[in-house]
């Protein structure tokens, strides 16, 4: 199996975005693109969307994006600009792209737009690479 059917199996079986309705749309070596539609427990007292379920939706492009070259990638850090207000109902769209690789680190770009391309957010990542895979195990 290849390093991006690996990724995709294993976001297959990751329960709490798909809890989002998180879809994954798009995933290529350091590159990710995924999507969900703001519901109503998805929102915050304002009524637009909650600034955990869009950041939790950029994290998500992150995470695909930084496996996707086959070692093991957790973040670091990750800084989240919102930049407009989404209401209920809207399609979000988050990408991430790779800045810069190194053996041990990465950093990404994250974009969120809705699905006509009005920008919501924009972020950046920064990633830990393992130098070889480990054991989930192993983590704790």
């Amino acid at each position: 199996m290849d390093s991006l059917e690996e990724v995709r199996a294993r976001y297959d079986a990751d329960t709490f975005p798909r809890s989002l309705g998180i879809e994954l749309l798009e995933l290529a070596p350091g590159y990710a693109r995924v999507a969900m539609t703001l519901t109503e427990n998805m929102v915050n007292f304002h009524g637009i969307g909650h600034g955990g379920a869009i950041f939790t939706l950029a994290d998500t492009a992150l995470g695909l994006a930084s496996n996707s070259r086959g070692d093991p990638a957790v973040a670091l850090t990750v800084t989240i600009n919102y930049l407009s207000p989404a209401p209920v109902g809207t399609r979000l769209v988050a990408t991430a792209e790779e800045e810069h690789l190194t053996r041990h680190t990465g950093v990404y770009r994250l974009t969120v737009t809705t699905s006509n391309g009005q920008n919501i957010a924009l972020a950046q990542g920064t990633v830990y690479r393992q130098a070889k895979k480990r054991c989930p195990e192993q983590y704790s």
